[in-house]
């Protein structure tokens, strides 16, 4: 991880730990994977919601810092609704979901279907302000919009 990249995830970090216990939105949802890894099981869960998150632990309690950095992102840009599944819960799910992704690490990303990556990369997205156009064509928008015009009319 890049100096800055480590710096910005360590200070979502601390922020998170800060924030008081109960992470979960409104319509966070603890999702259950059916015991399943196999491909089409997979590709049925990361197109049901327009948000999906495959992380270690639970957004109320993640397990690890790349899944609480990911959980304070999305909750940075006011994204409540989205998917979580706990990969810890189930060993296929947590083997299967890198198999289809080919990508070797959790937490991983989806929106709309389509993989976007794990922290780093949902991180750089953030910085960059592509997350919030993502966001965007969704139809989500990013609660950051609304601070940066308050702070625009000040």
């Amino acid at each position: 991880m890049s100096g800055s990249l480590g710096r910005a995830a360590a200070a979502l970090l601390r922020w998170g730990r800060g924030a008081g216990g109960g992470l979960r939105g409104q319509g966070v949802r603890a999702a259950s994977s059916g015991g399943s890894g196999s491909s089409e099981r997979l590709d049925a869960l990361v197109k049901k919601d327009r948000v999906v998150v495959f992380l270690k632990g639970t957004p109320e309690q993640p397990q690890c810092g790349f899944s609480n950095a990911v959980v304070q992102i999305l909750r940075l840009h006011g994204v409540r609704d989205y998917a979580a599944y706990n990969v810890l819960d189930d060993p296929q799910l947590r083997q299967g979901i890198k198999d289809y992704s080919n990508w070797p690490t959790i937490p991983q990303v989806y929106l709309n279907g389509e993989f976007v990556g794990g922290c780093d990369i949902l991180l750089q997205m953030h910085q960059n302000g592509d997350l919030v156009e993502e966001l965007k064509k969704l139809g989500i928008r990013s609660a950051l919009l609304g601070e940066k015009k308050d702070q625009d009319s000040k």
